[in-house]
């Protein structure tokens, strides 16, 4: 990281919000705020956590395959990266700068407030940050991210990552329990746009955050099924819980990242691995009620994909998918679909997908009538959460819904016969669009197990650094570590050409 981290809140675009004179009158500094007020702080880093996500979903969503380049040979669909180039990085800037910083004034200031819901917030968005980057570049700097008065940072294991993850999260319970102080929903709300300042759906998000770092660490010995279990208990209890970023799209700086006005995934076609999930190939030629609203179909009418490193030249023309988007090219004003679109929310955990986490616990543990029934409202879920997206003509109706689920190929009339493929690929569907980071995890923890991800294959061709190995992590952000940072980088290794296929600590006994 560069010596000076500390970035300044952008605040200017809220003040409209509580009225120029309120907010002028926090300074005697005519040229900035002395002091914000903590709640200013929230908006800007929850929508830059998200934002941080969909940057890098460009290059992550490759290699999970949700979709893959319309040109041939692109370097992330052979599981490779750009050298000297931020691409992969966004989130580790967003983690260190617009979360950093901010994070910690926010909470020093709500705790002097006795703010005990805004200070917990902030120990949770920290903890979220730390563990979604982790997951993605294995080790990270954390003890000495924010020491005043350094040039170079040295790195931290990820085993102490998920240990702080934890830390953070039980120090956010603990202010989310007290019952004293100024703890005013109506003040937190004013600049929480995930949860409306509502505590409690925080303390289930912490939960779920909880039960992923749990969850990750299942080929360990010291893995819990029935922690696991507990934290997603207590975490989402239905879909309208699920956390979700909103876009406004009244311009295109405030518009979800993926939908046409930001233009940033039109030369992106949906994988032959996504469209198999769902077309009858996986599930025993059961074909998906979600696979029209999830999928887009080519000029011959049908649903096909593309394999990773080909290019849509390798098919027939009127075989290549239209856009993600549902169109062949983009045009002006044009809507989108699905998570694809402008003024949808986006994703950063939902109920489906937790339920799914217990369904595998459930199953590790041996318990198949709680892991059928976790998996069951996971699929039942996901249809309701799809549905929310499109217009009653266009939505699954209850019959196909029920049909597909009275399926002994979908949901295994004996518990006993429910398998570690059916609750991972249903897993892998539910997280389509939005779950990157998750379902790579989900593959690295089960080694991209084709018998798991049914039809998943490498590229025909790797990256050549890669040395025929297969991809674990992101390198670290190129203008931040490899300029600034370079000898805290080989005492980790991260100079080595491979090291985007080492793999990480937690998928390792």
């Amino acid at each position: 990281m560069k010596k000076k981290i500390y970035a300044a809140l952008v605040v200017v675009g809220l003040a409209a919000t509580y009225g120029c004179k309120d907010f002028l009158d926090v300074n005697t500094n005519p040229n900035g705020p002395e002091k914000v007020s903590p709640n200013l702080y929230l908006a800007s880093m929850e929508s830059n956590l998200a934002l941080g996500v969909q940057f890098d979903a460009r290059y992550m969503g490759k290699y999970v395959q949700n979709f893959v380049a319309a040109g041939a040979s692109d370097v992330w669909d052979q599981q490779g990266y750009i050298p000297a180039n931020d691409a992969g990085g966004q989130l580790w800037r967003n983690v260190y700068w617009k979360l950093g910083y901010n994070a910690e004034d926010m909470i020093n200031l709500s705790l002097s407030q006795q703010r005990w819901d805004l200070a917990g917030i902030g120990y949770v968005l920290k903890a979220w940050g730390w563990q979604n980057l982790t997951d993605m570049h294995g080790e990270i700097i954390i003890k000495e991210a924010y020491m005043p008065n350094k040039s170079t940072f040295n790195y931290d294991s990820q085993e102490f990552a998920y240990s702080e993850v934890k830390r953070l999260c039980d120090s956010a319970a603990l202010l989310f329990s007290r019952t004293d102080g100024v703890v005013n929903t109506a003040y937190t709300a004013k600049g929480d746009i995930m949860y409306k300042g509502d505590k409690t759906k925080w303390v289930k998000f912490m939960n779920g955050l909880l039960a992923m770092n749990a969850h990750h660490l299942s080929n360990k010995a010291s893995y819990s099924a029935n922690k696991v279990i507990e934290y997603v208990d207590k975490a989402l209890a239905s879909n309208g819980d699920d956390a979700m970023m909103p876009f406004a799209a009244t311009v295109s700086d405030d518009a979800n990242f993926f939908g046409p006005m930001r233009n940033n995934i039109g030369t992106f076609i949906q994988s032959e691995f996504a469209v198999n999930s769902m077309n009858g190939t996986v599930f025993g030629g059961v074909v998906d009620p979600r696979l029209p609203l999830l999928l887009v179909k080519a000029d011959d009418g049908q649903y096909h994909g593309l394999k990773p490193t080909a290019g849509n030249k390798s098919v027939p023309a009127d075989q290549v998918p239209y856009t993600l988007w549902g169109t062949k090219t983009l045009t002006a004003g044009q809507k989108g679909k699905f998570l694809f679109d402008n003024a949808v929310g986006f994703p950063l955990m939902t109920y489906a997908q937790l339920q799914f986490i217990k369904a595998e616990a459930a199953l590790e543990k041996g318990d198949n009538i709680m892991a059928l029934d976790a998996y069951k409202k996971g699929i039942s879920a996901h249809f309701d959460f799809v549905n929310k997206f499109f217009g009653t003509a266009d939505q699954i109706t209850t019959d196909a819904k029920a049909a597909y689920m009275a399926n002994a190929n979908i949901v295994p009339n004996d518990a006993n016969t429910l398998t570690l493929k059916q609750i991972m690929m249903q897993k892998y569907i539910a997280q389509f669009g939005w779950g990157f980071i998750e379902q790579w995890c989900d593959m690295r923890r089960h080694h991209y197990d084709s018998t798991i991800f049914t039809g998943f294959s490498a590229p025909s061709t790797l990256y050549p650094d890669n040395g025929g190995k297969l991809v674990y992590r992101l390198r670290p952000r190129y203008n931040s570590e490899y300029v600034w940072n370079i000898e805290a980088l080989k005492s980790i290794g991260a100079t080595n050409a491979d090291y985007h296929t080492k793999e990480m600590w937690f998928t390792q006994p």
